[in-house]
């Protein structure tokens, strides 16, 4: 198994790409801390792992962030992966009707939520002698989509981000990359569209996507499981686009 003896943080967890990560991880061996804001869902996903557990997390929170890393160093002996999955949007309208608290409520989850992660999780991961991060950013970051502005910045944020992290933290023999999913079947998917979930909406998405369907969370799951294992020992500050062809 490829993430045997690992252990990794995801956050948003609960649901969508977050759980299908933990799931994934789980499959390949790695102990997981299932990091939500939801109890429940969070809770009975961490529940049907064989090596997992569940901590409420809201990543705009140090404290919160600070438990997170806590609870992995705890629970299963240290830390050696944290993805930042968790991420929230504002529905697709223009630009100038998103609210100023909405816009800082999206920058907080969204960026500052990794810039938390770092905080908390790098030192854990120095005194694991390195380790991964992964960042979860977007094909809104390379190719934005009119109507998501303000969520299209805080996903080329993140990846600028990744990049520069990797620089910085590569001495310390942590690697950071991210995934660039294209739009999802997730819980987001309406306020992405800006409209109803109806096959008519999804046909004007669909015909973007070269490959002709929107992303499942196995197929980040698949990319976050090879980027966070040892056969990418030689691979950082990579922002891999898994997307279908939709930013060619």
């Amino acid at each position: 198994m490829r993430l045997n003896d690992k252990v990794a943080i995801v956050t948003g967890a609960a649901s969508g790409f977050g759980e299908g990560i933990a799931r994934a991880f789980a499959n390949e061996g790695a102990a997981v801390i299932v990091a939500d804001v939801t109890d429940d869902k969070g809770k009975a996903v961490a529940e049907s792992l064989p090596k997992a557990t569940f901590v409420h997390c809201d990543v705009t929170r140090s404290e919160d962030v600070g438990a997170m890393v806590e609870a992995a160093e705890k629970t299963f002996g240290g830390l050696d992966i944290l993805v930042n999955n968790a991420g929230i949007t504002h529905k697709r309208q223009p630009m100038l009707d998103v609210g100023e608290d909405e816009f800082d409520r999206i920058y907080a989850v969204n960026v500052k939520g990794i810039y938390l992660g770092a905080v908390h999780g790098v030192p854990a991961l120095v005194r694991r002698g390195g380790g991964a991060i992964l960042n979860i950013a977007s094909t809104a970051g390379v190719r934005p989509r009119p109507g998501l502005t303000w969520y299209n910045g805080t996903k080329g944020a993140a990846i600028t981000l990744t990049r520069s992290m990797a620089v910085e933290l590569a001495p310390e023999k942590i690697r950071v990359c991210a995934i660039n999913p294209v739009i999802g079947e997730t819980a987001l998917l309406e306020s992405f569209m800006g409209a109803e979930d109806t096959p008519e909406n999804r046909a004007s998405f669909l015909a973007g996507i070269p490959l002709g369907r929107m992303s499942k969370p196995e197929d980040i799951a698949k990319a976050a499981v090879f980027l966070c294992s040892d056969e990418a020992e030689f691979i950082t500050g990579v922002c891999m686009e898994v997307d279908g062809g939709r930013t060619i």
